[in-house]
């Protein structure tokens, strides 16, 4: 061990001591309000250390500030929290990535973080470093079992609990929350799509590795075992999409249509691209203005929502997001006819980064990060 990290890994406050029986450490850190209720890996000086050795940058300088504490996230607590979540230490990069893209303005942290709703940041992998680690993009990509991907997912929640301080019922004021909030960390499956992977339509080189962040409610299953034709599929999916409670209808949000490789593979079949996939479901998930409430009808859209809704007619069809773009379409999962819905918290953009060294140069590979 270093002697800077030593001394910052034995700084007065950074160390507490609790008997080492796994049943003492659990009671111990679910008293303090540091775990997620799930036993934890006791993050010692040592298992930091070595959490650390994928990372390049200065150890006590900020990645970022999480609300709503904006407590400063900075390489060792957040190595602390990767630890804890169970993550080996060539996942760190991939963590410290996806708190960077959270940070960026339109991913919109605070309110994410502090809202009613019940969205969680979905960490959607992209690029060789998603193999390199394991991350899983077949069967069950949004369950358990999967290491890399529970242990990613779960690192980040923690980070926003711990060093953030989203505790529910003052920090994070969900009503009920979701499953999700544990863990929701999927790669995509890029193999088995007919389309450009999500970072190449977003403008990376097909060989970078990628993270988006969308504040995400839990996934809706798609299923439709029957149609054999783009249109068919499309029509089922656009069936699954619309409802009166969804955020996305009234703000810019970004919600994922994540298909299944199997109906991908349908969609495609006639030469869709992604960019007609999103036209199409755009055009056709849709509810007329007559199915809101006369309240929401009366405040949310004469009022708020104006310009388009002011003297509109009750037939008047609502687009379940705003603009055809902003919907995000990524192929994941293994085989089997389901696709899976993604809704957001709506007031709130996609934000993407990219694996970097510290001095901001693209790298390949996790190893490039190693230090020693």
């Amino acid at each position: 061990m270093s002697a800077s990290l030593d001394t910052m890994l034995k700084a007065p406050g950074a160390l507490v001591e609790c008997d080492d029986d796994p049943e003492a450490v659990y009671e111990f850190l679910c008293s303090k309000g540091w775990s997620d209720g799930l036993p934890v890996i006791p993050p010692t000086p040592e298992r930091v250390e070595r959490m650390l050795s994928y990372c390049d940058r200065d150890f006590d300088q900020p990645v970022i500030k999480v609300p709503p504490r904006f407590g400063a996230a900075t390489p060792i607590r957040v190595a602390a929290n990767a630890v804890m979540a169970g993550c080996k230490p060539e996942y760190f990069p991939l963590v410290l990535m996806a708190l960077e893209a959270m940070n960026q303005e339109q991913y919109n942290l605070y309110g994410t973080q502090a809202t009613t709703h019940p969205c969680t940041p979905m960490l959607i992998f992209n690029g060789p470093v998603a193999k390199e680690v394991g991350l899983n993009s077949g069967h069950n990509v949004m369950g358990n079992y999967f290491r890399a991907n529970a242990a990613i997912g779960r690192a980040v929640r923690l980070c926003l609990v711990n060093i953030g301080a989203a505790i529910p019922g003052t920090g994070d004021m969900a009503t009920a929350g979701t499953p999700c909030k544990f863990t929701f960390c999927v790669a995509e499956n890029e193999d088995n799509s007919p389309w450009e992977p999500l970072h190449v339509e977003l403008g990376f080189p097909r060989d970078a590795s990628t993270v988006t962040v969308v504040a995400a409610e839990g996934p809706h299953n798609v299923n439709d075992h029957e149609s054999i034709t783009p249109e068919g599929i499309l029509t089922m999916v656009a069936g699954a999409m619309p409802s009166t409670g969804a955020n996305n209808a009234y703000y810019e949000g970004q919600p994922v249509m994540a298909f299944g490789p199997e109906h991908a593979a349908t969609v495609a079949s006639g030469g869709m691209t992604k960019k007609q996939v999103k036209q199409w479901l755009f055009d056709h998930a849709t509810l007329p203005l007559s199915k809101f409430s006369k309240e929401g009808i009366e405040r949310r859209f004469r009022r708020k929502l104006a310009e388009q809704f002011a003297n509109a007619p009750l037939d008047t069809p609502v687009h379940m997001w705003q603009k055809p773009d902003d919907l995000i379409i990524i192929v994941t999962g293994g085989a089997g006819k389901h696709s899976q819905w993604v809704p957001t918290f709506g007031n709130t953009r996609a934000a993407t980064s990219a694996l970097k060294r510290a001095d901001g140069e693209l790298v390949h590979s996790i190893q490039e990060l190693k230090r020693g």
